[in-house]
């Protein structure tokens, strides 16, 4: 039985041999990616001299120096102006809520202004009419796309 085995085993080896991966060099180039373009762009800052000490336009980025840059063109690149409040929206004559998304959260706190508790409601194209739970106010989004907007994936 051990010459059986041993003779198994000598031809079972050569079977279990595996045949080595051979490696192939494979050229490769990288070029560098360059573009033509204008200066900086706007949302970086300049930065501060050395041994000053930085105002807010030279030290601010992205968004923060968007919102500065727009107040010194006088633009609120925000639109944080309130809603009307000087009536309650009714199916007639709801209330307008501008938007460039088809979507927006609104803020209602009753008619007269602070009669209840800021409630949170999401105006969206899919209805005509959103009504305020809790004081029966109508809100309805007057959607305008923007055309930059058209074409982010």
């Amino acid at each position: 039985m051990v010459a059986l085995l041993r003779s198994l085993r000598a031809v079972a080896r050569p079977a279990l041999a595996l045949p080595k991966a051979q490696i192939v060099a494979r050229p490769i180039s990288v070029s560098a990616i360059r573009r033509g373009g204008g200066g900086p762009p706007l949302l970086l800052g300049e930065g501060v001299k050395a041994g000053e000490v930085p105002t807010d336009e030279q030290q601010a980025t992205g968004i923060e120096r968007f919102e500065l840059m727009g107040k010194v063109e006088g633009v609120d690149v925000f639109d944080m102006t309130p809603l009307q409040a000087d009536r309650l929206g009714t199916l007639e004559n709801p209330i307008e809520v501008f938007s460039f998304y088809p979507i927006r959260h609104v803020g209602c706190t009753g008619f007269p202004a602070d009669s209840h508790d800021t409630l949170w409601l999401q105006v969206n194209t899919e209805l005509k009419h959103h009504r305020c739970p809790e004081c029966g106010s109508v809100y309805t989004l007057k959607y305008e796309p923007h055309d930059s907007l058209a074409h982010a994936h």
